[in-house]
């Protein structure tokens, strides 16, 4: 078996040499170049063993406060009037973890500061540079929050949900806000942990002249603490590895998809060139089974033509196995096709056998049927070629690593790597980009 550190050691030299064998053209590079920047930033905290804990949330929830409470000093600045905190900003935790040379524990903006197109936009980007969220709130969870939750869900990073205040309510009222968040998370997150903090808690106080001033108390930050440093010690080095492939992954199914757009009119005319061949040969051609042997040998061809297209690595194997595939993930419809196909051909067939007895009469139905199975052949070609595209973005692989097969590997060779994943509904095999507009 073997240990976080190596596994980790082991990673970042797939990685790199993956990525060092990346083929991108220079508008891809200009395109992504933000990405790449995240990427490689990713890739150095991976080799240096550098862990990043972001706190996130709406204004005035608490989040610098309850870094400064972590740490045990008064780093990050704090106000009365809410939204003091402007932009992103880190600081080293000295805890002492193995496998851990560097721990940085980052304040933002507050999300409800911004507009509401760019939400999801900031949310997507903390979740970029950060290995684990720490999503802080101040009462029940809002709309808002559940949206900036999503996005960060989607982006399969490991979150924590925090309930700052706690030194407002009493112990019953506590427990009741946290089931009423717990209920109004989603169904894919009900796993998540939630931690009741108090930062900054203040007591009323009566000063001499007989005024009740408020002061601030110790915060009650412990168990919090305890979980993290627990978390970091056992699964921190392990964390950072498996953020980095997702990252890695991210960045490669960007360029696939990037390569689907721009070749989404080129592969719509390549599919029509193919739709016609079909079309015209199943029409002219009497015998069934070598309508059959047409159409694979086509479909085959087609395949292979968009995966040189779209610039994916798709061999001919690898095609007749993608059709095989295809064909059982869409059994019903292709069967009913195939059926149709099938009856349209035996009717052919009789009419042409038909003819020495008819005159000649019986082929004039025959224009129909073959019109038919044009029409059927036509369809069919344009589903495969929508098939192949999804699958290409999905399960083909550019020249080099797949960050994918990378995770999947560690997640059969190294337990601890499984445990992290599903301890955190992270899903090695799961593809979350829409691809619907991207298919010709």
């Amino acid at each position: 078996m073997m240990s976080s550190e190596s596994t980790s050691q082991t990673c970042s030299l797939l990685l790199k040499k993956w990525k060092r064998e990346l083929k991108l053209t220079s508008l891809e590079k200009s395109k992504l170049s933000g990405q790449l920047i995240a990427l490689d930033r990713q890739f150095d905290r991976l080799e240096n063993k550098h862990i990043r804990l972001t706190v996130f949330g709406r204004v005035g929830v608490g989040k610098s406060s309850l870094l400064n409470a972590l740490i045990g000093e008064n780093i990050f600045a704090t106000d009365i009037v809410n939204g003091y905190t402007r932009k992103s900003s880190g600081v080293v935790w000295n805890q002492d973890i193995n496998n851990l040379n560097t721990i940085e524990l980052v304040d933002t903006p507050g999300i409800d500061e911004i507009a509401a197109n760019k939400r999801t936009l900031l949310a997507s980007k903390i979740a970029l540079n950060s290995d684990l969220v720490l999503l802080v709130l101040s009462s029940d969870i809002t709309f808002i929050e559940l949206e900036a939750l999503d996005t960060l869900l989607k982006s399969g990073k490991p979150i924590l949900i925090v309930l700052n205040r706690c030194d407002q309510w009493h112990s019953n009222e506590i427990e009741n806000i946290i089931e009423s968040i717990k209920d109004r998370l989603p169904s894919y997150a009900k796993q998540l942990t939630i931690e009741s903090v108090a930062a900054a808690p203040r007591k009323a106080k009566i000063s001499a002249g007989g005024k009740v001033r408020s002061e601030q108390c110790d915060p009650q930050v412990n168990s919090l603490k305890q979980t993290l440093l627990n978390l970091l010690l056992n699964q921190g080095n392990t964390l950072l590895t498996i953020n980095s492939i997702r990252q890695a992954e991210g960045f490669y199914n960007a360029i696939k998809s990037d390569r689907l757009k721009r070749r989404k009119s080129e592969a719509q005319g390549l599919i029509g060139k193919f739709a016609a061949l079909k079309a015209s040969g199943v029409a002219v051609n009497p015998l069934l089974m070598f309508d059959f042997a047409t159409g694979l040998a086509l479909d085959t061809a087609l395949i292979i033509q968009l995966s040189k297209l779209y610039g994916l690595n798709l061999k001919g194997h690898s095609a007749r196995k993608l059709l095989k595939e295809l064909s059982i993930q869409n059994s019903f419809l292709g069967g009913a096709q195939l059926g149709i196909q099938f009856t349209l051909g035996v009717i052919q067939h009789l009419l042409f056998l038909a003819t020495p007895f008819t005159g000649g009469l019986s082929l004039a139905p025959a224009a129909p049927v073959a019109i038919a199975q044009a029409a059927v052949a036509v369809h069919t070609t344009k589903l495969t070629g929508r098939l192949v595209a999804s699958e290409l973005l999905q399960n083909s692989h550019l020249r080099g690593n797949n960050p994918r097969l990378i995770l999947r590997h560690f997640a059969r060779t190294n337990p601890n790597v499984l445990r992290c994943l599903n301890s955190w509904g992270i899903n090695p095999c799961k593809e979350t980009e829409n691809i619907q507009s991207l298919l010709p």
